[in-house]
């Protein structure tokens, strides 16, 4: 390694992620997550867990590779979990698929299990919350008013500590709130200086919990959902471990359940498990 290599453009001296340090990083990385980062990411990998030798006081990405097969992993792995979880997202991200549930899919559900039902939705890989939130947002506002007797159970599940606790704070930048109709944004959040703080009564409909997509015995625990959002997080996985979080997403939906994935995802070669039903360009995934 070359000394232009550990300098920076302030003259500090900085790291190199090695090829060989990589994939020792992400082995861990795939063994405890199931993300997997390809060859091509080894830049985004590098940038992420440079921020945990900034916090570490470690000068290379070999010391803090060690340290984690050398004892330390324990108190490690989840921080390390949270410096390289991607949390993108805002409310009402992908609105076709809101607009599908409330005019398709929860007026089938209904019709199924009866108007005084309680629906179960979950948020998988939930980040900061919006998507959760949006949920409870279209329940007060275009579901209630139709179904007076339906009630919701919202869960909201990540495998990033300091996302979650962010979601529960529920204060969000304009970045986030920017698809919100600004007649619900009058409604349901409480301006804050450039932020948007969530409302209590919409903040108590959502139950945070840390689960891992990956880990078969945290998903053993999630039962009986009737609807599951899981968008834009199958790309962060291998093929072995799509099939796996898949198999376990699929356990965890009551008959006739819906999941929805990313619009650049498909379960194509992943699974025949589910009914594909296509509605106004969108696919939900059917447990039949």
């Amino acid at each position: 390694m070359s000394i232009l290599d550990k300098i920076d453009l302030k003259g500090q001296r900085r790291s190199k992620l090695s090829g060989k340090t990589f994939e020792q990083l992400r082995e861990i990385i795939y063994r405890e997550t199931g993300i997997y980062f390809q060859d091509n990411k080894r830049y985004l990998l590098e940038s992420r867990v440079s921020r945990r030798l900034k916090a570490l006081s470690i000068d290379t990405f070999e010391e803090y590779a060690s340290s984690l097969q050398n004892g330390r992993r324990s108190r490690e792995i989840g921080c390390l979990i949270n410096a390289i979880t991607i949390n993108e997202t805002s409310f009402f991200r992908h609105q076709s698929q809101f607009d599908v549930l409330v005019d398709h899919l929860v007026p089938a559900l209904v019709k199924e299990r009866g108007e005084s039902a309680t629906l179960r939705l979950w948020s998988a890989a939930s980040s900061t919350g919006e998507e959760a939130y949006s949920l409870a947002i279209l329940y007060v506002e275009r579901l209630k008013p139709r179904f007076p007797k339906l009630r919701v159970e919202i869960v909201a599940t990540d495998i990033d500590t300091n996302v979650l606790e962010e979601a529960k704070d529920g204060r969000y930048n304009g970045y986030a709130t920017r698809n919100i109709p600004p007649a619900w944004l009058r409604k349901h959040f409480t301006p804050e200086g450039k932020h948007h703080r969530l409302n209590d009564d919409i903040r108590k409909m959502v139950r945070f919990k840390q689960v891992n997509l990956s880990d078969r015995t945290s998903m053993l625990r999630m039962r009986s959902f009737d609807i599951i959002f899981c968008a834009n997080v199958l790309i962060y996985f291998d093929d072995e471990s799509k099939k796996q979080v898949i198999s376990s997403l699929y356990n965890s939906l009551a008959t006739g359940g819906y999941l929805f994935v990313g619009f650049s995802e498909s379960l194509y070669g992943v699974t025949q498990a589910f009914h594909a039903v296509r509605l106004d360009k969108t696919i939900a995934y059917q447990k039949v």
